[in-house]
């Protein structure tokens, strides 16, 4: 088995912890995990991942929108506003 440099250059990982990495990663991918077929390609992981790390992105900025909007429509004094704000902080 070959081996390969980290991007700090003073650990090495091997194919072996590679393919390990990304069947751990290909677990946590909701469109990966329910596949009936067990393997994917490491690209494909990786492309998912990106895809699934973008949607979780959009969803939090999208949900922090809302919290703002809500905020705006309460009253600044209230409890519910100060939860609000802490969520957005």
């Amino acid at each position: 088995m070959s081996s390969r440099r980290s991007g700090s250059g003073a650990s090495r990982i091997t194919d072996d912890q590679i393919i390990d990495l990304v069947s751990k990663l290909q677990q946590l991918l909701p469109e990966l995990r329910n596949r009936r077929s067990n393997k994917a390609s490491a690209s494909k992981v990786l492309q998912e991942t990106c895809n699934y790390v973008r949607s979780l992105h959009k969803e939090v900025d999208d949900l922090s929108d809302r919290l703002s909007r809500l905020l705006s429509t309460i009253d600044d004094d209230s409890p519910q506003a100060s939860i609000i704000r802490s969520l957005l902080n």
